[in-house]
Formats: structure tokens, C-alpha cells, sequence
């Protein structure tokens, strides 16, 4: 059994005939049913914090991510999702300030530092869509 999310996944798409595209795209018909889906999940995970349910916290967590690399699989996105992501990771960690320490709004969100980056994710796009 595999154990990286998206091959889980992926699996259950092909069992139940739910589309995965190969090419990067947006699928018209079904991208405002994904978003949708999301949204639940979120706010089925913020009525479980609400509810200080750690299982039902838990249970939505994994709905996200399950939806979540769905939604990678049938935008045709998941060859990208690792090297995105370390776009990404590299991009967040760039929101240090110059000592080394993050900058933080008063309720805890970091926020940008001065030498932040936008993560270049157009570049790797282009090079698999090229490819």
C-alpha cells in the first residue's frame, strides 16, 4: 500500500471513475464542485475546532488533504506538487526578517519579512506544460 497521499488518492479516482487529467489544466465543468467541496471541508473543520472535537478535527483535517490532492489530480497538477511545494517552502521561509526571526501580526500570523519572495510557480508550470 502506498503511502504518499496523492498515489492513496489517485487510487481511489481510478476506482471510482473520478477524472485525472495528465496535462495541467482547469477543468471547467468540475473546478466550482472541487472549490465547493474544499469549502466544506473547512468548514466542517472549523464547526469540529468550535466544537473542541479533536477527532472530528482530525477526521476534516484529512478530508482536506484527501480533497485536496484530488483536486491536484484532476487539475492535471500532481507531477508538480513536489517541486511546487518547495517553491513554496523556500518562498515562506524567505518571510524572515534580517535576524533570523519571523515577523508576526499580534494574533500570531507570520507575516512577510523585508527580504521576501513571491514563489516563482509560473516557471514551473510552463516547463511541464512545455514538456
Amino acid at each position: 500500500m502506498a503511502h504518499d497521499t496523492l498515489a492513496i488518492v489517485r487510487e481511489w479516482h481510478e476506482a471510482f471513475d473520478v477524472p485525472v487529467e495528465n496535462a495541467p489544466k482547469i477543468p471547467k465543468q468540475r473546478a466550482r464542485m472541487r472549490i465547493d467541496i474544499l469549502e466544506e471541508e473547512v468548514a466542517e473543520l472549523r464547526a469540529a475546532v468550535e466544537a473542541g472535537d479533536l477527532v472530528e478535527v482530525l477526521d476534516a483535517l484529512y478530508d482536506i488533504q484527501y480533497v485536496l490532492d484530488g483536486t491536484f489530480l484532476e487539475f492535471g497538477l500532481y507531477q508538480l506538487k513536489q517541486d511546487e511545494m518547495a517553491e513554496v517552502h523556500s518562498s515562506n521561509m524567505s518571510k524572515l526578517a534580517a535576524d533570523g526571526r519571523p515577523v508576526l501580526r499580534d494574533d500570531g500570523k507570520v507575516l512577510k519579512g523585508p527580504g521576501f519572495r513571491q514563489p516563482d510557480l509560473a516557471s514551473l508550470l510552463q516547463v511541464e506544460v512545455a514538456g
